[in-house]
């Protein structure tokens, strides 16, 4: 076997030796066994599964968080002559089709796809028919609700794995606790011994936090960059901050003090997205500054800089971070700008996911009402009780891990057609009983100008009086098999997720008590995350060996000679700017307009503390939106104050304007 991957090793990839830690995670994939890869940012997770699809029988499918982390590795995987494709949501529908042809052929050998994608009942359906060796997952990490970016879809996952008949996994990640390991062991049942972690220590990563106060940050920032982008080679710089408005301010700032910047965030369009991104890649921008939408897929071995203006969000996403620096082994530098000023934001976004009791309540309800099949909409139901969609995601987990409910089905409630031929043309292409089948959906299809609305529940109706199988899966691969034909246009909306109730005669006080308990144990684990963070920065000890045991790494060294605290430089970082006391606030000024539209909705959501502390510390929750809260002027108003000061001092008001909280 050795003889064999080295070959390819060197015919294929073109390399002549592996790095640390890819040769045991590579053997125990082509010998059969499930295995993990926690390998640091840039170190060579991706030919763990690039390498064994070539030897393996079957399809290799990739499962990752992000469309940027695919376009990178596919763009390699094509140099190297790999057939390898993904399907995403920026695809036609020929597009798709081409693909899953190449895949049901055996042409392509890697598919790659979003985790959300194994909710689309027709793309479930394909992938039933496919023979697959691997199932890799990306990034990880996002299964444990222990770690950060935990993703309640990706727990689904080793259930998709025996669902579609998967024989191996294999995990990725770069940044993983020793918690987070175990859970992910566990749940896909790999052996410790198969778990492959190479360390977290950079030798040519300098590292250094500078306490620096708000208001003289960005003077700094420039002070810090000049001499480094000006010596007349390049030096690829990413400047990371928080908040959207943050990094086109910055970018401003810089270009006025003679800095070539470019703003890069979430709220651009995602063609000015991605041509900001090649021009980094291709060497014509030098210095991005950008939220933490820039980065993730970013397969770019020269930047030399790589500056946190704001704190980062952790400890992982922090080593995340830097780890994009350097990935060429040559010397890079890490530079925080350290201070308190953004903690209070950083805490907001953690907040602001924890959904409030009675919110979880109206889910409970809703789950009890509905009988033995409870079938939802993701929107809806966050609509209704005022629960951001991930959150409710997870609050769904959670009772499924109850044993409360257990997921049946995803599919989409609305599909309609265009026919591309003659009604009766369609029906003359088939005989005897598929005849009768074809004619039977387009007869249960309400026609508008030139689409048809499919009504599932008078095609079940017809199938039954004409003793016809007209079950939903035949009809979505009949409707599949006439757009591959031409002979008909697709739609599909309103994805309804169905789950089988288990346990209707639950006491829905005590369960809600009991959700709404775990939600503000999380919520308090990760405001201790953050602390945890800023005491890591602050440690007189030696920040490389710090940020390695934070991994579970004892193998760094003592001191590293190459960051602030060995060079005697602790950070002791400066508190943020005192604000005027909350006392002093007209909070019956800027609450009044958000209490008026509450009552005017009629729809029971009470005003209490937390709702009102999100309003004023500008947490946008569901049903802001749908009152159209932003366009309020006590919209935010408190941003600056740590969201837990805002929250305790409206509990413990009486009444605010006349209404009780």
């Amino acid at each position: 076997m050795d003889s064999t991957i080295e070959h390819t090793l060197t015919e294929v990839f073109g390399l002549q030796q592996f790095r640390p830690g890819q040769r045991p995670v590579i053997e125990a994939v082509v010998a059969g066994r499930s295995a993990a890869a926690i390998f640091p940012t840039g170190s060579g997770k991706s030919l763990c599964y690039q390498l064994p699809a070539l030897h393996l029988p079957h399809l290799t499918l990739v499962i990752s968080p992000l469309l940027a982390l695919m376009q990178d590795q596919l763009a390699f995987l094509e140099r190297h002559g790999i057939r390898a494709a993904s399907i995403d949501s920026g695809q036609s529908r020929e597009e798709a089709t081409a693909v899953m042809e190449g895949v049901a052929r055996g042409d392509i050998r890697i598919l790659m796809i979003s985790v959300e994608r194994l909710k689309n009942e027709r793309f479930r359906a394909f992938i039933r028919r496919v023979p697959i060796s691997l199932m890799v997952v990306d990034e990880a990490h996002c299964i444990s609700e222990w770690g950060h970016n935990f993703r309640p879809d990706y727990l689904k996952l080793p259930d998709h794995q025996r669902e579609f008949g998967i024989p191996q996994a294999l995990l990725l990640t770069a940044t993983a606790t020793p918690r987070v390991i175990d859970d992910m062991r566990e749940r896909f049942d790999i052996t410790e011994s198969d778990v492959t972690a190479t360390g977290f220590y950079r030798a040519n990563l300098d590292l250094t936090v500078a306490p620096v106060t708000a208001d003289a940050r960005p003077r700094a920032l420039v002070d810090w960059l000049r001499p480094r982008l000006q010596a007349g080679l390049p030096a690829p710089t990413i400047v990371y901050v928080t908040l959207q408005q943050t990094a086109e301010r910055l970018a401003a700032y810089l270009n006025k003090a003679g800095i070539a910047a470019t703003a890069y965030h979430a709220g651009l369009d995602g063609e000015r997205r991605e041509g900001i991104q090649q021009a980094f890649m291709a060497g014509q921008v030098n210095c991005i500054v950008a939220t933490i939408a820039f980065g993730m897929g970013i397969d770019k071995a020269d930047i030399r800089h790589v500056v946190h203006f704001d704190l980062p969000k952790s400890i992982e996403n922090y080593s995340q971070e830097i780890g994009r620096a350097g990935r060429d082994g040559r010397p890079s530098e890490c530079l925080m700008l350290a201070g308190r000023d953004t903690l209070g934001v950083l805490e907001t976004f953690v907040y602001g996911d924890t959904p409030e009791s009675h919110g979880i309540r109206r889910v409970i309800d809703e789950l009890q009402a509905a009988g033995p099949r409870w079938e939802l909409l993701l929107n809806g139901l966050s609509q209704h009780a005022n629960i951001r969609p991930l959150p409710l995601k997870t609050l769904l987990v959670q009772l499924e891990l109850r044993g409360i409910i257990q997921p049946r089905h995803a599919y989409f409630a609305d599909y309609r057609f265009k026919l591309l031929c003659e009604p009766e043309a369609l029906v003359e292409r088939f005989q005897g009983e598929r005849r009768a089948f074809v004619q039977a959906i387009l007869e249960a299809s309400r026609r508008a100008r030139t689409w048809h609305e499919l009504d599932f529940a008078t095609l079940e109706a017809l199938g039954r009086e004409r003793d016809l199988d007209t079950g939903r899966a035949r009809v979505i691969t009949a409707l599949d098999y006439f757009v591959d034909k031409g002979w008909l246009e697709l739609q599909s909306r309103q994805l309804t997720e169905v789950y089988e109730v288990l346990r209707p005669d639950l006491d829905p006080a005590a369960l809600s008590d009991e959700l709404h308990r775990y939600f503000r144990e999380k919520e308090q684990a990760e405001i201790a995350r953050l602390h945890a963070m800023l005491a890591l920065f602050e440690s007189d000890r030696c920040l490389s060996r710090r940020l390695a045991e934070w991994f579970g790494d004892d193998r760094a060294p003592e001191r590293c000679g190459h960051c602030s605290a060995c060079r005697g430089h602790p950070a002791r970082l400066p508190a943020a700017a005192p604000r005027p006391p909350l006392e002093d606030q007209d909070m019956k000024t800027l609450l009044g307009g958000l209490l008026e539209r509450l009552e005017m909705a009629g729809d029971g959501h009470p005003a209490t503390p937390d709702l009102l502390a999100r309003f004023l510390c500008g947490i946008t929750t569901p049903l802001f939106t749908r009152l159209k809260a932003r366009q309020l002027p006590g919209f935010a108003a408190l941003e600056g104050y740590p969201y837990a000061e805002v929250q305790g001092w409206l509990a413990g008001q009486s009444s605010v304007g006349g209404v009780r909280v």
